[in-house]
């Protein structure tokens, strides 16, 4: 039996019809489908957390910017 398979006994042979190419696929495993969503989770928090950061780096710039202007406008006064 294939390791895919052990989990819930089920193993289907599959045959390409055009390069006659044959190809186990076993059922897929709640603990695999598990993994997978906590793995894409992961990657999802992981690029908001990146953009959050970007979007905090840019506010700072932009309001030092901001508060230069007002210094420049203040001293020409």
């Amino acid at each position: 039996m294939l390791a895919g398979g052990r989990v819930c006994g089920y193993v289907e042979k599959i045959t390409c019809s055009s390069s006659k190419k044959i190809e186990f696929k076993s059922c897929r495993s709640a603990l695999m489908e598990q993994h997978l969503f906590w793995k894409f989770e992961g990657a999802v928090v992981f690029v908001a957390l990146i953009f959050a950061c970007r979007v905090i780096i840019r506010q700072r710039q932009l309001d030092r910017k901001a508060l230069e202007k007002v210094q420049k406008q203040i001293e020409s006064i």
